[in-house]
């Protein structure tokens, strides 16, 4: 009787004994869910409900009549959207490149130098000053710097006067070839704030020792950030250029408010092509043409921007291992 109240007592122990948690797997899907459905209808059903109408000639009003490729082979021979896109370019170098590097020099600086000798409060300062620009509205910005760049009682045309330069007063916005220069030089000043932000992040996560040990062995602030800086950061170096190149690339804000593309278009860019395209000359099907290739651009951009992050972190990894 003792031996098989024993032999039930372990058959039921053994039997209730709980196995591995199992993970709700199925559950991530609901958080997942809300995000999904408004990217599908936000971005997904507008992009191919815009790539449609590309292949039709519509006024915006009617039935629209479907063309095929014909938007897209006017568009390859389309010499005003090529213009677009090289001043695009431009933009590139004043939204992405140079505020890169100068956020990179900045971020060093403050990092490595001011941080030290001055304190975190005047480098918190500092930092805040420089991302203004960013939190400001771009509308609001422009409008600023319309005033600023007047020709007539222009505060910079004033200040040139004032210091004995008047000679170098001008239409700094009506001038077709000052015009790109002067929206360039505000969007350097408009982006040079994020990458500094992000470049004072990733140097939070960098080992002090190798500042310490790079001083020591008397390097200066400049070998300092070249051999230590620059590799450390790699990766948040490939971020900003991805995102302050599609930035870049959509730019459309800007160009409203300071110049509308002009003079004669001279700041046209894509973005603001295909606005007027849509909305002034109600070519509909063909300013979508123009934002379909402007978003395939993008898409692709962003797809090598990402490739390159991944490579960039991998090597920081194998280096750590």
């Amino acid at each position: 009787m003792t031996v098989t109240v024993e032999r039930g007592a372990r058959t039921a122990g053994k039997g209730s004994t709980p196995g591995p948690p199992r993970r709700p797997r199925d559950s991530y899907a609901l958080f997942l869910l809300p995000g999904a459905l408004a990217f599908l209808a936000v971005v997904i059903v507008p992009f191919l409900m815009n790539t449609g109408v590309s292949f039709t000639e519509w006024q915006g009003v009617g039935s629209p009549d479907w063309t095929g490729l014909a938007n897209y082979r006017e568009l390859m021979d389309d010499s005003e959207f090529w213009a677009s896109f090289r001043h695009s370019l431009f933009m590139v170098v004043a939204m992405a490149a140079v505020p890169t590097v100068i956020g990179l020099v900045l971020a060093a600086a403050l990092f490595d130098y001011i941080g030290k000798h001055f304190g975190d409060k005047i480098t918190a300062v500092l930092r805040a000053c420089f991302y203004l620009p960013q939190v400001l509205p771009i509308a609001v910005a422009g409008i600023v710097w319309s005033w600023i760049l007047a020709p007539d009682n222009g505060s910079l045309n004033e200040l040139l006067k004032a210091i004995g330069l008047g000679s170098w007063q001008q239409d700094w916005l009506g001038d077709p070839d000052l015009a790109l220069y002067s929206v360039m030089g505000v969007m350097v000043w408009v982006q040079i704030g994020f990458p500094l932000v992000v470049f004072m992040a990733g140097l939070q996560r960098v080992d002090p020792q190798l500042y310490e040990a790079a001083e020591l062995d008397g390097a200066g602030w400049w070998r300092r950030f070249w051999h230590i800086t620059l590799p450390q950061i790699r990766p948040e170096i490939y971020v900003v250029l991805t995102w302050c190149t599609i930035a870049a690339l959509k730019v459309f804000g800007a160009v409203y408010v300071l110049t509308k593309g002009g003079p004669g278009g001279a700041t046209d860019v894509p973005s603001y092509f295909s606005f007027t395209t849509f909305f002034e000359k109600t070519q509909v099907g063909y300013g979508a043409a123009i934002s379909t290739v402007l978003t395939v651009i993008i898409l692709l951009l962003s797809l090598a921007g990402l490739k390159l992050q991944t490579r960039a972190e991998d090597a920081e990894e194998g280096v750590r291992a």
